[in-house]
C-alpha cells in the first residue's frame, strides 16, 4: 500500500486561476519561485495534469517548455543523470540515479523517461549509457535494466522464485556477482516474481539479499546490485539512506536531497519517514528543519555576488550542475520545491 504524504488543500483555485498565477511568475528576466513552488506544491498529479492541459489551451505553449527554460534541469528528471553522465562523473552516486528510474518506478515510468530522454538530447538512454559509463560490468547491468520492459502483474511462481534465490545465493556465496544469471534474474523478472525470491532468500538462508550481497566485496558492481535490490524489495529503505547521505557532513546535498524528496512525495513518503526514523532515531521532519530549511533562509538573505562566489568557491551542492544548463539560483529553486512540496506548512 502506497503512503504518500503530499495533501492538496481541501479548497484550491480552479485551473484557470493557477495557470494565469504561473504565467505572471514566469514573466520576465526572472521568475517568482515562491508562487510556483507554491502552487505546484499544494496540487496532487491529476491537477498538475488540468494546470498543464489548461495553460496550454490559454496560452498557446506549454508550461513543461516553459518551466525548462527558467528553471532548466531542476524540474526535468531526465536531466540529473544526463548531466551527471557528460561531466564523467558516473561513480555509484551518479548512477544509482539510472537504477532508481528503472526499479523504483513502474514499467510505463521507465518508458515514458526513455522517451522523454530520446526527445530532449537526441539519443537514447541506452547510448548514453554505453558512452559514458566506463566499467563493462557495470554497463552490462544498467542496460539489461533499462531496455527491460517487465511485466506489471502480480504473477509469481513459487518454484521459480526458490531456485532462483538458489541460484543467487552460489553467485554471492563464491563472490561471481557478474554472472550473466545474476544479471538476468534481476533486469528481466517482475518485481513481484522477485520480492517473493527475495522473500525466499531470507527465509532459507537467515539474511536479507541486500546484505548478503556486500559480503561478496564492497566493489561498485556490489553497491550498485545493492541499489536494484533494495529499489525493488524496499525502496523506503533506499530513499531513506539517500536522504539521510544527503544531510551527513558539512554540507547539505542539495542535488541528493531534491531528487529523493521530489521523486517520491506521491509514492511513499510516509514510509520512508518512518524508515528514516528507524534508522536515525529522529525524524525526517525535524531534519530537513533544522537543516534544509535554515540554508534556503540563508540562500534568500545573499546579493547576486555572494551566490556567484559561493559558485566560484566550489559549494559541492551547486559544482553537481554545469554553469550553462542550471544557475546556482535553479539549484536553490530545486531544493525549495522539494522541501516546500513535503514541508509547505512551515512557510
Amino acid at each position: 500500500m502506497r503512503m504518500a504524504s503530499l495533501r492538496p488543500p481541501d479548497s484550491i483555485p480552479s485551473p484557470a486561476q493557477d495557470s494565469e498565477r504561473l504565467s505572471l511568475a514566469l514573466q520576465g528576466r526572472g521568475v517568482d519561485e515562491k508562487v510556483i513552488v507554491w502552487i505546484l506544491g499544494h496540487r496532487n498529479a491529476i491537477q498538475r495534469k488540468r494546470i498543464k492541459d489548461t495553460y496550454q489551451q490559454l496560452y498557446k505553449e506549454s508550461i513543461i517548455h516553459r518551466l525548462q527554460s527558467k528553471l532548466s534541469g531542476v524540474l526535468k528528471g531526465c536531466q540529473v543523470g544526463r548531466e551527471d553522465l557528460e561531466e564523467g562523473k558516473a561513480g555509484i552516486t551518479q548512477l544509482q540515479v539510472i537504477v532508481e528510474i528503472a526499479c523504483a518506478s513502474s514499467p510505463n515510468h521507465l518508458m515514458a523517461v526513455r522517451q522523454a530522454y530520446c526527445s530532449l538530447f537526441d539519443c537514447s538512454l541506452e547510448e548514453a549509457i554505453t558512452s559514458k559509463v566506463s566499467s563493462s560490468l557495470q554497463k552490462v547491468l544498467l542496460l539489461g535494466l533499462v531496455s527491460s520492459y517487465r511485466y506489471d502483474r502480480e504473477l509469481v511462481d513459487l518454484n521459480v522464485a526458490k531456485s532462483e534465490a538458489a541460484k543467487l545465493h552460489e553467485a554471492i556465496e563464491k563472490k561471481q556477482l557478474d554472472r550473466d544469471e545474476v544479471m538476468w534474474i534481476l533486469s528481466t523478472r517482475n518485481f513481484f516474481q522477485l520480492r517473493a525470491t527475495f522473500k525466499h532468500y531470507k527465509q532459507n538462508y537467515q539474511v536479507p539479499i541486500y546484505q548478503a550481497i556486500m559480503s561478496s566485496g564492497s566493489d561498485d558492481l556490489g553497491s550498485l546490485l545493492r541499489v536494484v535490490i533494495l529499489c525493488i524489495d524496499a525502496p523506503e529503505k533506499h530513499f531513506a539512506e539517500v536522504i539521510r547521505a544527503s544531510l551527513s557532513g558539512h554540507r547539505t546535498d542539495v542535488h541528493s536531497l531534491a531528487r529523493a524528496i521530489l521523486a517520491r512525495v506521491e509514492i511513499d513518503m510516509m514510509k520512508i519517514k518512518e524508515e528514516y526514523f528507524n534508522m536515525n532515531k529522529v525524524s525526517l521532519d525535524d531534519a530537513v528543519r533544522s537543516i534544509a530549511i535554515p540554508l534556503i533562509r540563508e540562500r534568500e538573505r545573499w546579493p547576486p555576488t555572494a551566490m556567484a562566489s559561493q559558485r566560484r568557491r566550489g559549494r559541492r551542492s551547486l559544482a553537481a550542475w554545469k554553469d550553462e544548463c542550471v544557475t546556482g539560483r535553479n539549484v536553490w529553486a530545486g531544493m525549495e520545491l522539494s522541501v516546500r512540496l513535503e514541508y509547505p506548512m512551515v512557510w
